[in-house]
């Protein structure tokens, strides 16, 4: 009996060790490499960096970083320009830590969403990240919106307020006629 209480609690610490062992291991997730920039909104003409984390490439490693987007092959990498109608910006080499960071320049007629992609021979799939333009070089505050057209409802408010107010004081004097009118009516054939 005194074996099997033995044997019996050794049992439990082994279950109640591998409880608390498994998710601890499970745990250890080590997040996907990504590409980021250093803004999310960039001005027509304006220059952003991209770089990747977690070492999405070898160290020392060829990559080639591309531009999707309206107007992309007007796009530089890194300041030099490529005329070349297309969007591969060039190449960039990776760093000790396996990872990349270039300085990126849209051209000045950019308008919308650009995806920055780097991609390697060990990483043909690669990283992304996007960036969305706002305005434009000579005003970065423009915006691509439409042109309001038609009328403003919020400056019609008013109008509308003051249009009922003067149909209520019309119609008010209207009916305060027609009540004295029907009295005097009334007074006379008395």
């Amino acid at each position: 009996m005194k074996h099997t209480l033995t044997k019996a609690a050794a049992i439990g610490a082994i279950v109640a060790g591998a409880m608390f062992a498994v998710p601890t291991a499970a745990s250890a997730y080590t997040p996907p490499p990504t590409g980021s920039v250093s803004t999310s909104t960039v001005a027509a003409g304006g220059t952003f960096t991209f770089f990747t984390d977690n070492a999405p490439f070898l160290p020392g490693e060829t990559v080639t970083v591309t531009l999707t987007g309206e107007n992309a092959s007007g796009a530089s990498l890194a300041f030099v320009k490529f005329a070349v109608e297309t969007q591969n910006l060039g190449t960039t080499t990776a760093n000790a830590d396996g990872d990349v960071s270039t300085q990126i320049t849209l051209p000045a007629n950019a308008t919308g969403t650009y995806t920055i992609t780097a991609t390697s021979a060990s990483n043909p799939v690669g990283v992304s990240s996007t960036v969305t333009v706002s305005g434009s070089a000579t005003d970065p505050g423009a915006d691509d919106e439409l042109a309001t057209t038609g009328a403003d409802s919020e400056a019609l408010l008013t109008l509308w307020i003051g249009g009922g107010a003067l149909l209520l004081v019309g119609g008010g004097i209207a009916v305060a006629s027609a009540v004295r009118r029907n009295r005097q009516k009334a007074e006379a054939t008395i």
